[in-house]
């Protein structure tokens, strides 16, 4: 309950600060190369199977794609960290009909709060830079 809200505040905030900030503006907080390796590793391994441009899941790349994560604008990319939170904390990811065909990809507590620490993170880069 206590991340919940922790992560609603920081999207508060960040949703006023980026009234003021471009929407063309992109930034170069978040690339693949600068990503740490225990995040990658977890993306690739539990996740971009389903969130990236190729993935037969429409919904899923529709929702959030890592192949073209690179193009969104700073408040896009923002509110992309806060969802990812979000279904993390929510335990929504990955959906629990999928896991019932691949429990291989079922997430360990340790590898989600390895993508929300993450998360939080480049969120909060992304704010101190608007």
């Amino acid at each position: 309950m206590k991340t919940k809200i922790t992560l609603n505040l920081l999207f508060l905030g960040i949703f006023s600060l980026s009234v003021m900030a471009s929407e063309t503006e992109k930034t170069t907080y978040y690339s693949a190369a600068q990503t740490p390796e225990e995040v990658k590793a977890v993306i690739q391994n539990k996740c971009f199977g389903c969130h990236n441009t190729d993935s037969k899941n429409d919904k899923a790349k529709e929702d959030l794609d890592f192949k073209t994560f690179d193009t969104l604008t700073n408040l896009k990319k923002v509110s992309a960290y806060k969802k990812i939170g979000d279904v993390l904390n929510e335990n929504e990811m990955p959906p629990k009909k999928f896991l019932e065909h691949y429990p291989d990809k079922k997430l360990t507590d340790a590898e989600k709060k390895i993508l929300m620490d993450w998360a939080k993170a480049e969120a909060e880069k992304l704010v101190k830079g608007m």
